[in-house]
């Protein structure tokens, strides 16, 4: 199927973004009123990045404000400010959002010097923005009531986890997946698979960590959420609190799927130099390290490795093999969704 152009995601994103509010939201000590900040758009969480942008402002050399809000609504923003807009990067909470502002042209190629940093599998193929730390989508079980996890998302549908399997479907993570299915498989097994997983009784939840709680006591079996939300869980609370486990899947099921959270420059924003320094500060040993230890993400530049007891290397996962870019089609996964009841 032709896919519609991504001003369609900009245009019907745009209208649920109320532009002073966002504007509005976010710290910094920048002033809008002369120019003079360096403008970040950050589609990742306030609470979870703050204290490593915090750290921006030295790095860069100059003032930074940095604006919060959704990745695919900042995205919308972005389309709909074109050069007019006042930000210089997109620090994305996926690679999706980044992908539709690469495929109309609104990012400039970052140097090689920056790019080689990553490998390829977590960077635009053209590099127009840079993976900066990744997460693996896998499978909490309670061992309690399933002592081993399905290989497959595929298996969720069988009859033997009838009402046994969580899920958050309105999370960008769950819908950024299931983009994920509809590249590597196709739209018309991607519905029938979510229509399976629908009929088969499965749990809706609100977000990733209310599908963790319903694993951990037992509520559901099975749940499908990202790696670091366990690994968080079990840092604040030890090992020995925690009942559920985790699975990563193997064979580059598309349960498996290896999302980043990224950066990319906006051209002609006039702070380019500056922007690219944020990037290559976003890849540094200190914020790296503090995506590995803080966030219990993958880091993904060279040279950085994660100390997180009992993360399986990210070399080691079976992921699936897909341009990150290609997870731009959000609004038709999301209107997916919709048609088959989920959201």
């Amino acid at each position: 199927m032709r896919r519609p152009p991504v001003r369609r995601l900009a245009a019907i994103l745009a209208a649920a973004v109320l532009l002073p509010a966002v504007a509005a939201c976010g710290g910094g000590s920048g002033s809008e009123e002369d120019g003079s900040a360096l403008v970040v758009y950050s589609g990742r969480n306030e609470k979870l990045v703050k204290p490593i942008l915090d750290k921006l402002e030295k790095a860069v050399g100059t003032e930074v404000e940095v604006r919060y809000g959704d990745s695919a609504e900042l995205a919308a923003q972005l389309l709909e400010e074109g050069d007019k807009s006042e930000a210089a990067l997109f620090f994305s909470q996926d690679a999706g959002a980044l992908g539709a502002l690469a495929k109309e042209g609104r990012l400039e190629e970052l140097p090689s010097r920056t790019l080689e940093k990553v490998d390829p599998a977590y960077r635009a193929t053209g590099g127009e923005w840079i993976g900066v730390s990744g997460r693996a989508r896998v499978i909490a079980h309670n061992p309690e009531k399933a002592a081993e996890a399905p290989d497959s998302v595929h298996d969720l549908t069988d009859p033997r986890w009838k009402d046994k399997v969580g899920y958050a479907p309105t999370n960008a993570s769950f819908q950024a997946f299931v983009t994920g299915m509809r590249v590597l498989e196709g739209d018309d097994a991607t519905r029938a698979w979510l229509e399976k997983l629908k009929a088969n009784g499965a749990k809706a939840y609100t977000n990733n960590i209310a599908v963790l709680d319903a694993v951990d006591s037992g509520e559901v079996s099975l749940g499908l959420i990202n790696h670091y939300y366990w690994y968080e869980r079990v840092a604040e609370k030890g090992a020995g609190a925690v009942t559920a486990r985790l699975h990563f899947l193997p064979g580059g099921d598309p349960g498996a799927l290896v999302n980043v959270a990224g950066a990319g420059v906006l051209k002609d924003s006039g702070r380019s130099e500056e922007a690219r320094k944020a990037v290559d500060f976003l890849l540094s040993e200190e914020a790296q390290t503090y995506f590995a230890d803080e966030t219990k993400e993958y880091p993904l530049a060279a040279g950085v490795d994660s100390s997180v007891k009992d993360l399986p290397p990210l070399e080691s996962l079976d992921s699936p093999e897909i341009d990150l870019g290609e997870l731009d089609s959000l609004q038709e996964t999301l209107a997916m969704l919709q048609d088959v009841g989920m959201v």
